[in-house]
C-alpha cells in the first residue's frame, strides 16, 4: 500500500497533535503550546514541548522531536502502518487502496537500498586496501583525523571501468544502472560511474545511502573535480540537503542551521566541533531545500565562499528565497573575508573566528543592499538610478505584502540617504524690528534669482508638470525644504528648470521653522498650469490635500529624469552586454509604463475633481439668477 505525502499530510491536519499526546502523558497550557515533563527521559522540570499549530512536540532535554505518526511509533512502540490506519480511523479518513505498480516501486526502492549500502560497504573497504592509499594521502592532508574518517564513511572508488560489477555481482546489471552506479551507453558495454575518486555516501534524513560523491585525486586530467550521482529514484539533488541526518539533532541543541556549498566543509566543520551544517549538492540552494531548512530553524545561515563565486550563490539562494519569505522566517548571510572558503577561515584563524562570524551574520535585507550598492562603480545619476531599480527588482519578487511593504520602505530609505546627501544649511538671514518683536519679513526672491526664474520659466513651460511643481512650491514652501534632496538632484540634471528649483530652495531656507508664508514671485515671472489638472494651483483648496498631491507631483517629476537616464544607460550597453542590457532595459520600461500610469492618473483625477466642483456650482448659480429675476 502507497501512501503519497499529500495524504500523510492530510492525516496530520486532522489529527490534533496534544489530544493524541494526553491520553498518555499529562500535558500544562503554556501560551499557545502545551507543556510536559519529557516521557522519554526522565526529568524533574519540563522540557518537552507540543505545539498543535506547527505540528510537532519537542523535548529541549533529549532532543526527542516528532509528528503525531512518530509519537505513535516511538512512544507507543507501534508498527508505522499499524499507527497511520489507528490514526486514520480516529480522523475519519479513508485508507488508499492498495496500488500494485507503488507497491512495485517500493519493493524496488528497497532493492536500491541495498545495492547502495552494499556499494558504500566496497568503497570504504577500498579505502583501506592497498589501492586506497592516494585518497588516504589526500584525507592526512586536509587534517581529517581516523574518526572523522569512519563517521562521515569516506571511500574510494579504483580506476578499473568494470570493478564495480565484479565487486557487485550478486545485483543484476539493470539495478546497478538505476542506482547511478553504472552508466549504460547505446549498446556499449556499461561502464562504473565512480573511477579513482575519494567517495562519499549521501544519506536521506533517516540515515540511509542514496547517493555517492566523488572527488578526483588524479591532478592531470580534464574530468570534473567533484561527481555525483544523477537522480535516481531515491536521490533527487534538489530535495536532498547533504548531512540533514546528523545536522537536524544537533540544531535543536543549538537552534541554528548553517548552509555552506560543498560536503568537504561540512566536514570540515564538523572536525572542528560545529555539527550544525548541511549543503547542497551541485547545484543553487532550491526552493525545496529551502523549505527543509525552516522546519528545522526559522532562520538558516548562509556561510558561503569569500570569492566572488560565493557572493554569487549567496545572491541566487537569496533571489529564491525572496519569493517564499514569510513572517519570521529568512535568511542570515555570513560574508566570509575575500579568497577564503570555510575551511581556510578553520585552518588559519581557528573555530573562535569562525564563531564570530556566525553569530553576526547579516539580515537578509542588508546583504541585498550591501551587494547592490557595492556590485558596480555609482559615480553617476545614471549608476544611480539602476541601483534603485535593482532593489526595487527584489522587492517585486516578495509575495507576503506586509513583508513586501517592509523590504521597500526600508531599501529606498537607505537609497535616498546614499544618493541625496543632506545639503549644506545656509545660514539664517538678518532679522528686522517689527512691532511685537523681531520677525521675519516674508520671503521674496532676489533679482538674480528672480532673473533666473524668469529664464526657467518662461516659453514652453506653460501648463507641464516642471511648471506646475514650481508654482505648487511657491504657494506651499514648507514642502520645499522636506524635499530638497531629490529636488536638488532634479535640478542638477533639468537645465531649463533647474535655477527654478535652486532659487525656490534658497528663498525657502530663509523662512523660520514652522513658517508657510508664500515665497514672493514678482507677477508674470510663473503662470501657473491649466488649474483643472492641479488641484493644488486652485484657490480655496484644503491646504493638507493640496500638499498631499504636491508631494506626489515632486514625486513624479524626479523621478522621470532617473528613469530616462537609466534607459538611456541601458541602451548605450547594447553592443558590449546585449544580454544583460536588454533585461535591463525591460525592467525600467516596465517602471516608465508605471510612471505614466501614475501620471494619467494624477491628470484623471484632478479634473475629475474640478468637474465634480464645477457641477456643484452650477445649481446653486442657476438658483442665485432665479431669485434676482423674482
Amino acid at each position: 500500500m502507497a501512501l503519497s505525502p499529500q495524504w500523510l499530510d492530510e492525516l496530520r491536519a486532522r489529527v490534533t497533535l496534544s489530544s493524541v499526546i494526553m491520553r498518555t502523558t499529562k500535558l500544562q497550557k503554556a501560551g499557545h503550546e502545551w507543556k510536559a515533563c519529557c516521557p522519554f527521559h526522565d526529568e524533574k522540570s519540563p522540557s518537552f514541548t507540543v505545539s498543535d499549530q506547527k505540528g510537532f512536540y519537542h523535548c529541549f532535554g533529549c532532543g526527542a522531536h516528532g509528528d503525531v505518526i512518530r509519537w505513535m511509533t516511538d512512544q507507543r512502540g507501534m508498527q508505522f502502518m499499524d499507527a497511520v490506519k489507528e490514526l486514520a480511523a480516529e480522523a475519519g479518513l479513508e485508507m488508499p487502496a492498495p496500488d500494485p505498480r507503488a507497491a512495485q516501486m517500493t519493493q524496488q526502492r528497497a532493492g536500491l537500498h541495498d545495492v547502495m549500502q552494499s556499494a558504500q560497504d566496497w568503497f570504504a573497504a577500498n579505502l583501506q586496501g592497498n589501492s586506497g592509499s592516494g585518497a588516504r594521502d589526500y584525507l592526512k592532508s586536509r587534517g581529517f583525523g581516523a574518526r572523522t574518517v569512519g563517521r562521515f564513511g569516506f571511500g574510494y572508488a579504483p580506476p578499473d571501468r568494470q570493478a564495480m560489477k565484479a565487486a557487485l555481482s550478486e545485483y543484476e546489471e539493470p539495478l546497478l544502472i538505476e542506482g547511478g552506479l553504472r552508466i549504460a551507453v547505446d549498446d556499449k558495454e556499461p561502464y562504473d560511474r565512480f573511477r579513482s575518486r575519494l567517495m562519499l555516501p549521501i544519506h536521506d534524513a533517516r540515515g540511509r545511502v542514496i547517493a555517492f560523491g566523488g572527488r578526483i585525486l588524479e591532478t592531470d586530467t580534464k574530468a570534473p573535480k567533484y561527481l555525483n550521482s544523477p537522480d535516481t529514484p531515491l536521490f533527487d539533488k534538489g530535495r536532498t540537503l547533504y548531512n540533514l541526518h546528523r545536522a537536524g539533532p544537533a540544531s535543536r541543541q543549538t537552534n541554528r542551521m548553517i548552509v555552506v556549498e560543498g560536503y568537504m566543509d561540512v566536514i570540515a566543520l564538523a572536525d572542528a566541533g560545529i555539527e550544525d551544517a548541511v549543503a547542497p549538492l551541485g547545484t543553487a540552494l532550491t526552493e525545496r531545500q529551502l523549505e527543509l531548512l525552516w522546519r528545522m530553524v526559522e532562520v538558516p545561515v548562509l556561510c558561503f565562499d569569500g570569492d566572488a563565486a560565493g557572493q554569487r550563490a549567496a545572491m541566487r539562494a537569496i533571489s529564491r528565497a525572496l519569493p517564499m519569505l514569510r513572517p519570521a522566517h529568512s535568511l542570515r548571510i555570513v560574508r566570509l573575508p575575500s579568497g577564503l572558503d570555510p575551511d581556510d577561515l578553520l585552518k588559519q584563524k581557528g573555530k573562535a573566528a569562525l564563531d564570530e562570524l556566525l553569530d553576526n551574520a547579516a539580515s537578509l535585507l542588508d546583504t541585498i543592499w550591501t551587494y547592490e550598492r557595492d556590485v558596480q562603480p555609482l559615480s553617476s545619476p545614471e549608476d544611480k538610478a539602476g541601483l534603485k531599480a535593482r532593489l526595487l527588482e527584489h522587492v517585486d519578487t516578495i509575495q507576503d505584502p506586509d513583508i513586501r511593504a517592509l523590504y521597500k520602505r526600508e531599501l529606498l530609505e537607505r537609497f535616498s540617504a546614499f544618493a541625496f546627501p543632506p545639503r549644506e544649511q545656509k545660514p539664517w538671514v538678518k532679522r528686522e524690528w517689527k512691532p511685537g518683536g523681531f520677525k521675519q519679513a516674508a520671503p521674496t526672491l532676489s533679482a538674480d534669482a528672480a532673473a533666473r526664474l524668469k529664464r526657467a520659466s518662461g516659453a514652453g513651460s506653460r501648463g507641464n508638470l516642471a511648471t506646475a511643481v514650481v508654482a505648487g512650491l511657491a504657494r506651499f514652501p514648507q514642502e520645499i525644504l522636506r524635499h530638497s534632496e531629490s529636488l536638488t538632484r532634479f535640478a542638477e540634471q533639468d537645465a531649463r528648470i533647474g535655477p527654478a528649483i535652486d532659487s525656490l530652495i534658497e528663498a525657502a531656507e530663509m523662512l523660520e521653522p514652522g513658517d508657510t508664508s508664500p515665497i514672493l514671485v514678482p507677477d508674470g515671472l510663473v503662470a501657473p498650469p491649466d488649474e483643472t489638472r492641479f488641484s493644488f494651483l486652485r484657490e480655496g483648496i484644503d491646504p493638507k490635500a493640496a500638499c498631499d498631491d504636491l508631494v506626489e507631483a515632486v514625486s513624479l517629476l524626479v523621478e522621470r529624469p532617473a528613469l530616462e537616464a537609466a534607459l538611456a544607460a541601458a541602451t548605450a550597453r547594447f553592443e558590449t552586454d546585449p544580454e544583460g542590457a536588454f533585461a535591463e532595459q525591460q525592467r525600467l520600461l516596465k517602471r516608465k509604463l508605471e510612471f505614466e500610469r501614475r501620471l494619467g492618473q494624477m491628470v484623471s483625477l484632478r479634473a475629475a475633481r474640478a468637474a465634480q466642483e464645477n457641477s456643484d456650482r452650477q445649481p446653486a448659480e442657476a438658483g442665485e439668477g432665479d431669485q434676482e429675476t423674482d
